[in-house]
């Protein structure tokens, strides 16, 4: 999530590291009405204009309808529905109108015809700008916040022309965890993979455990681009 202190330094170390899109949580919907929910607008300009002094296309998540036009407006470039929202059909609706790439997260309960509608709320309003993204589902084990849902992935991919990308850092538990995840995912056919990292993890304001210090966020762009130079010589 976007915060004041050192959030300049992350951008930098994840725009080293290789990242294309500089992702940041400015405002949030959280379990808990009393947990951090972000700066909102405030962290919609500190968001954009670091991606526009680093030449990045930038992500943030939107919840609310009656956000989309601040966030816009901010300068934001993408916007992301988070698991809680992706079926909230004004706010679909309303992003059908926006023309900008859309991102919508998977929810652990959704099936995947759920998610394919959801994309077809946006695009039947005037926007196929959609990337779709698996977060995990419910999983039943304490070690695991959700069971990423590989086989899910395969399914989509034969169901669907959008591109699909995975965030394992919201499906671990572990930092540990995620390199291998991220792996698995550019394997079976991802388009790409969500990462969060923070200079300091402990300090993180969302998935603290499962998020990497940036020396382990371009470890693991590394290894994501080894597995995908692989995956793209073999179907060749």
């Amino acid at each position: 999530m976007v915060e004041d202190e050192g959030f300049d330094e992350n951008a930098d170390a994840v725009h080293e590291a290789g990242a294309n899109i500089l992702r940041a949580g400015a405002r949030r919907q959280r379990t808990s009405p009393y947990a951090n929910e972000g700066l909102g607008e405030r962290g919609y300009r500190m968001l954009a204009e670091a991606g526009e002094r680093l030449d990045m296309p930038t992500l943030t998540q939107v919840g609310d309808p009656r956000e989309v036009e601040a966030i816009l407006g901010a300068g934001v470039s993408m916007l992301e529905v988070g698991s809680r929202n992706v079926q909230s059909i004004p706010l679909l609706r309303e992003l059908g109108q926006t023309g900008v790439p859309v991102v919508l997260r998977r929810g652990r309960g959704m099936t995947i015809d759920e998610l394919l509608m959801a994309a077809e709320y946006v695009m039947s309003t005037g926007n196929d700008r959609v990337i779709l993204c698996e977060c995990g589902t419910c999983s039943f084990d304490a070690r695991m916040r959700a069971s990423l849902d590989v086989g899910g992935l395969a399914a989509l991919m034969g169901l669907t022309h959008l591109p699909i990308i995975v965030d394992p850092s919201r499906a671990a538990t572990s930092a540990r965890l995620v390199p291998q995840m991220a792996c698995a995912a550019i394997a079976a056919g991802a388009a790409g993979v969500e990462l969060d990292a923070h200079r300091d993890p402990s300090a993180a304001w969302a998935t603290g455990a499962a998020t990497l210090r940036p020396e382990q966020f371009a470890a693991v762009v590394e290894r994501v681009a080894r597995v995908h130079a692989a995956v793209a010589g073999a179907r060749s």
